[in-house]
């Protein structure tokens, strides 16, 4: 047993030893105090100890009672009615046990009847009374304890946290609550002992096991796990799915401390209407898997980056376009262009926007970036100060079974933008750009890697007052064709999920928080990042696949490898079994801005460039797809595969 768990026990036996000391004394107290009263009344007041034998028989009837019904092992700072009811059933139980001793062994010879009546409320109040008492001073709230919660669902919370303390707080308010928080853990151990309106924080995440076990020996096993930190890292929250499951105990969480105030908002103003109706508990989502700590942006600065200004998104209504341009319209832009060659997904943004922000200038623009005319012409009407570059193909297999289109819409889509925006004086271009071009395994990001190329040559070329930025991160939660909505159908379909290798590991980041930190970037001044650098966001830890392939069964509520199977299918063309998110050779530093990385690549000159570039597009424009990937790794030389894959290909047919 380590010194910790020795010194919890120690003070737990401790307690407990206090406790029945303190109850024993009472015992004895009730009975000489009942036998006083008593003969006090006949105006014959007796002194104490008249009854001695009486007293010692009910100290020790009591002590073995309270002791057998577990009177001891409840805590005082969790005195409730329970409490009284449970005190009540032992004193009236060792009055019953008495009374056929003492009538054996003095055949009650001077005992009064009427003491032994007078007994009973004396030795509840004097046992309650310190309980309740000591609640009320470490609560502040008498109240509670007095709450009926046995048909309430114990919970244990996860988390000491603003959210935690209002849940507690509403739960013991409402009378119709569904919910009794049995006690708390925490991720910090400086916080075990210290209490929340009464509940304690009872060890940390890792005492989980234990702490259920001695909670069930109390009749209070909860029955739910509820995380209630507002901040919690995903890998303890992957961690705690993992714990519940194995106690067999259900698993949601609360929502943010602003979803509390405007549901107390709603309550007020509907006239005070049960606000309980809306403390709707949450199911764990799969972001919160990968929950990172919330960073502090400088939207002050993003403001002012956007705000005014006249903005394109190309690629607007993809998963990541999508997203900037919600951000994006609320800074308020003079005017949003939304471009994107998918019409469906043009018209789905251009509606979402209308119903959003119905009074922001905007325009839908259908186009591909890959026609310069078309480029021309829009970047004449709509004479836009920034451009979000995020159109792009991104599917790994698909771009290597078609690595003419890949390059055509990656690299010279890419390059058609970019020399729209020297030319018609943008101030500045946003590249989005893939974890995928660092050491690229397969064509895709062969040609996210030739797409950094350009813009880093554009930002040091002579002519033209562009400011071009790269932001490089990695694979976006729930994106169009990523593996959290294919694991989704999968399940829907009752399985199997599909898993490429079994240590197949991939970046995360939720959308929301890629766009943030990509407006974040791209509002950092020159003097941060400088010309022909790469911002790189920090991702965190890699995620397993096969880990998030579990998580997910779990959340559904079914069992991996029992309900729900996992299969190996192997990495297909292209893929790469680790990510990485900067080259060995990129020199990594931090920026002003906490989630933000700057990386120091190799810079090509664009006139030497220029000349590849020509040459790559004639065989990608011929559909010449091996001179495509030769010339590919000419560019990238790290980009091997996709061409020996094709030529084996060749080779075999």
């Amino acid at each position: 047993m380590s010194p910790k768990s020795r010194l919890r026990t120690t003070f737990g036996l401790k307690r407990v030893t206090i406790v029945a000391l303190h109850d024993t004394v009472m015992a004895a107290l009730s009975f000489e105090l009942a036998v006083w009263i008593r003969y006090a009344t006949y105006g014959a007041p007796q002194e104490f100890g008249y009854l001695w034998e009486g007293t010692v028989v009910f100290t020790v009837v009591a002590a073995a009672v309270f002791w057998a019904m577990g009177l001891y092992r409840g805590l005082w700072y969790y005195a409730s009615l329970n409490d009284l009811i449970a005190i009540s059933k032992a004193v009236s139980l060792a009055i019953l046990v008495f009374l056929p001793i003492l009538f054996i062994l003095t055949r009650l010879e001077d005992v009064p009847r009427s003491a032994i009546l007078l007994n009973w409320p004396l030795l509840v109040l004097l046992l309650a009374a310190p309980r309740f008492l000591y609640r009320a001073l470490k609560d502040g709230n008498l109240s509670v304890a007095f709450e009926r919660d046995g048909h309430r669902v114990p919970v244990l919370l996860a988390g000491v946290s603003d959210v935690a303390e209002t849940f507690i707080r509403q739960m013991s308010r409402a009378p119709n609550a569904g919910y009794r928080v049995v006690g708390i853990v925490d991720q910090s151990v400086e916080r075990v002992g210290r209490d929340i309106r009464g509940v304690r924080v009872l060890g940390t995440l890792a005492d989980i096991p234990a702490l259920v076990d001695r909670l069930a020996a109390r009749n209070r096993r909860p029955q739910r796990l509820i995380i209630a930190a507002e901040h919690i890292d995903g890998a303890d929250v992957r961690r705690l799915l993992d714990v519940a499951d194995r106690l067999g105990m259900a698993t949601a969480r609360l929502p943010r401390l602003t979803d509390f105030r405007r549901d107390e908002a709603a309550g007020r103003a509907g006239g005070g209407a049960d606000k309980t109706e809306l403390l709707d508990l949450r199911p764990i989502d799969v972001e919160d898997l990968l929950g990172r700590p919330q960073k502090v942006l400088n939207r002050a600065a993003m403001a002012s980056f956007v705000g005014g200004r006249r903005v394109l998104v190309s690629g607007a209504g993809g998963t990541i376009g999508a997203e900037l341009v919600h951000q994006i319209a609320a800074f308020a832009p003079a005017h949003l262009t939304l471009l994107d060659n998918a019409e469906h997904n043009l018209y789905s943004i251009d509606l979402e926007l209308g119903e959003r922000h119905g009074g922001l200038s905007r325009t839908a623009v259908l186009a591909d970036v890959r026609d310069r005319l078309r480029l021309e012409a829009v970047f004449a009407a709509e004479r836009p100060d920034l451009v979000f570059h995020a159109a792009a193909f991104k599917q790994v297999p698909l771009s290597e079974h078609n690595p003419n289109e890949a390059v055509l819409t990656n690299v010279f889509g890419t390059l058609e933008v970019a020399e729209c925006c020297r030319a018609r004086g943008v101030s500045a271009m946003v590249l989005i750009s893939t974890d995928k071009a660092v050491n690229p395994g397969g064509v895709m990001g062969a040609s996210k890697r030739v797409a950094e190329l350009i813009c880093q040559a554009l930002s040091v070329a002579e002519g033209g007052d562009t400011r071009f930025l790269t932001v490089r991160f990695g694979n976006v939660l729930g994106s169009s064709g990523s593996v959290v909505p294919l694991f989704e159908r999968q399940l829907t379909r009752g399985g199997p999920l599909t898993v490429t290798h079994p240590e197949a590991t991939r970046y995360f980041m939720t959308t929301r928080e890629a766009v943030e930190l990509v407006l974040q970037a791209s509002a950092l001044p020159e003097r941060v990042s400088g010309r022909g650098k790469i911002f790189v966001l920090d991702m965190g830890e890699p995620v397993r696949i096969q880990d998030l392939a579990r998580q997910m069964i779990r959340l559904a509520d079914r069992e991996p490898d029992t309900d729900i199977k996992i299969v190996m299918t192997g990495l297909r063309a292209g893929e790469k079994l680790v990510e990485e998110l900067f080259y060995d050779a990129e020199r990594l530093v931090p920026t002003e801005q906490d989630g933000i990385l700057l990386a120091a690549p190799r810079l090509i000159d664009f006139e030497m460039l220029r000349p590849q570039l020509d040459r790559l597009k004639v065989a990608a424009t011929t559909g010449h797809a091996e001179d495509t990937l030769r010339l590919v790794s000419q560019l990238v030389p790290e980009f091997q595969g996709a061409v020996a894959e094709q030529r084996r290909r060749a080779a075999a047919d």
